[in-house]
Protein backbone atom coordinates (compact mmCIF):
# COMPACT_ATOMS: atom_id res chain seq x y z
CA UNK A 1 0.00 0.00 0.00
CA UNK A 2 1.42 3.36 -1.46
CA UNK A 3 0.23 6.16 1.38
CA UNK A 4 0.60 9.61 0.20
CA UNK A 5 0.55 12.73 2.27
CA UNK A 6 -2.48 14.88 0.39
CA UNK A 7 -5.17 17.71 0.68
CA UNK A 8 -8.63 16.82 1.28
CA UNK A 9 -11.49 19.65 1.04
CA UNK A 10 -13.34 20.33 3.11
CA UNK A 11 -15.76 23.75 4.53
CA UNK A 12 -18.72 24.56 1.96
CA UNK A 13 -19.07 25.97 -1.84
CA UNK A 14 -16.66 29.27 -1.91
CA UNK A 15 -15.25 28.53 1.36
CA UNK A 16 -12.11 26.10 0.90
CA UNK A 17 -10.79 24.64 3.96
CA UNK A 18 -8.43 21.73 3.60
CA UNK A 19 -6.88 18.95 5.74
CA UNK A 20 -3.45 17.31 5.52
CA UNK A 21 -3.91 14.12 5.32
CA UNK A 22 -2.25 10.28 5.13
CA UNK A 23 -4.06 8.33 2.99
CA UNK A 24 -3.55 5.41 0.95
CA UNK A 25 -3.08 6.60 -2.95
CA UNK A 26 -5.82 4.62 -4.37
CA UNK A 27 -7.95 6.07 -2.32
CA UNK A 28 -10.44 9.16 -3.49
CA UNK A 29 -10.25 12.40 -2.37
CA UNK A 30 -12.49 12.95 0.19
CA UNK A 31 -12.76 8.79 0.57
CA UNK A 32 -11.34 7.03 3.74
CA UNK A 33 -7.93 8.25 5.33
CA UNK A 34 -5.15 6.82 7.62
CA UNK A 35 -4.37 9.98 9.92
CA UNK A 36 -5.12 14.32 9.85
CA UNK A 37 -1.91 15.63 9.74
CA UNK A 38 -2.46 19.43 9.53
CA UNK A 39 -5.09 22.09 7.92
CA UNK A 40 -5.04 24.69 5.22
CA UNK A 41 -7.18 27.37 5.15
CA UNK A 42 -6.12 29.56 2.44
CA UNK A 43 -9.46 31.69 3.32
CA UNK A 44 -7.17 33.97 5.64
CA UNK A 45 -4.30 36.47 5.17
CA UNK A 46 -2.31 35.16 4.98
CA UNK A 47 -3.23 31.62 4.85
CA UNK A 48 -3.37 30.03 7.69
CA UNK A 49 -1.07 26.56 7.92
CA UNK A 50 -1.21 24.39 10.86
CA UNK A 51 1.10 21.27 10.77
CA UNK A 52 1.75 18.54 13.25
CA UNK A 53 5.18 18.20 12.84
CA UNK A 54 5.47 14.51 15.04
CA UNK A 55 2.63 12.83 12.95
CA UNK A 56 4.12 14.57 9.40
CA UNK A 57 7.55 12.53 10.26
CA UNK A 58 6.19 9.72 11.58
CA UNK A 59 4.28 9.26 8.39
CA UNK A 60 7.28 10.56 6.04
CA UNK A 61 9.55 7.62 8.13
CA UNK A 62 7.35 5.20 7.53
CA UNK A 63 8.01 6.19 3.89
CA UNK A 64 4.81 7.99 2.80
CA UNK A 65 5.23 10.64 -0.09
CA UNK A 66 3.55 14.08 0.20
CA UNK A 67 2.41 15.81 -3.15
CA UNK A 68 3.54 19.01 -4.60
CA UNK A 69 1.63 21.21 -2.91
CA UNK A 70 1.89 19.35 0.41
CA UNK A 71 5.17 19.95 -0.16
CA UNK A 72 4.78 23.60 -0.72
CA UNK A 73 2.85 23.70 2.17
CA UNK A 74 5.69 22.60 4.75
CA UNK A 75 7.70 24.61 3.62
CA UNK A 76 5.90 27.65 3.82
CA UNK A 77 4.56 26.86 7.48
CA UNK A 78 8.69 25.97 8.77
CA UNK A 79 9.41 29.63 7.39
CA UNK A 80 6.71 30.92 9.07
Amino acid sequence: MAVKIRLTRMGRKKKPFYRIIAANSEAPRDGKFLEVVGTYDPMLEPAGITIHQEKLQYWLDQGATPTDTVKSLISRSSVE
